[in-house]
């Protein structure tokens, strides 16, 4: 019961879909490019963080940099710490890569807008900067 009643979508969510699919499909072609400017945004602020390494991603709202050398600069052991230390340091969350089986990586989502992207990005290059 369990798995026929949490496993599925809804009748309701598959009716609301099928009404997105066939509806006005012209504002698709601004959000590509809004969200290829949040990509190439957060890419390269990425890149300018010392330890932080960040190729380009291709078909999702997500970057997700190499950040080993951060850790070991900063004097962290692993993902999840800095993922704590930005929080309590930047105000920032992420999601460490070791959740996907990736340690020394985090996800950092770009969907939202243009001015949390610079604020968040502001506030991690402050709190990784060299002391």
């Amino acid at each position: 019961v369990q798995s026929q009643s949490t496993s599925n979508p809804t009748s309701i969510s598959q009716v609301a879909a099928q009404v997105a699919l066939d509806g006005d499909q012209t504002f698709i072609g601004n959000m590509c490019k809004v969200f290829k400017e949040r990509h190439d945004f957060v890419v390269r602020e990425l890149n300018k963080i010392d330890g932080v390494q960040c190729i380009a991603s291709h078909g999702t709202f997500y970057a997700f940099p190499q950040v080993q050398k951060l850790i070991e600069r900063l004097g962290l052991h692993n993902d999840v710490q800095l993922g704590e230390y930005l929080i309590e340091h930047a105000g920032v969350a992420l999601v460490p890569g070791s959740a996907f089986g990736t340690p020394g990586y985090v996800r950092i989502s770009y969907a939202t807008s243009m001015q949390n992207l610079q604020k968040a990005l502001e506030r991690i290059q402050r709190a990784t900067q060299k002391k």
